[in-house]
């Protein structure tokens, strides 16, 4: 059973935990995205988490063949003369409608729609796999 079939298996949230209060992208800061959401709870994802969660349909099912959950690097043998690799950023942020975000990230990569429902329930993913703090 993959990971999301797992998570799909939990309870998934809904309404206002699924609706933003207010949403912060620190693109130019380079420290990622923090969203309030209207129930009172606080997420916040640093932009290698999120290009490494991206939810779109290649990266999904690379991570499923992969058994990688939502925001875990793929790991690369590290070659015999390491090379600089610039960390993920976005290029541009968009909003998609009042349900997403779309990154444009630096890798060229820009297929992965973040929906409310998708960030808010990788949060809560995550918060579980992290245990109390």
């Amino acid at each position: 059973m993959s990971q999301e079939d797992a998570g799909e298996e939990r309870h998934k949230l809904a309404g206002d935990a699924i609706r933003p209060a207010k949403v912060r992208v620190d693109k130019t800061g380079g420290t990622g995205v923090v969203i309030e959401w209207k129930d009172g709870h606080q997420s916040s994802w640093n932009f290698a988490w999120l290009r490494a969660a991206c939810p779109c349909a290649t990266c999904h099912e690379e991570r499923d063949k992969e058994g990688r959950a939502p925001g875990l690097a793929k790991l690369k043998p590290a070659p015999l003369l390491p090379m600089y690799e610039a960390p993920p950023r976005p290029v541009e942020v968009t909003p998609v409608g009042n349900y997403a975000l779309r990154f444009k990230w630096n890798d060229g990569h820009e297929a992965g729609l973040y929906s409310w429902d998708y960030l808010r329930n990788v949060c809560d993913v995550e918060a579980q796999r992290q245990g109390p703090n």
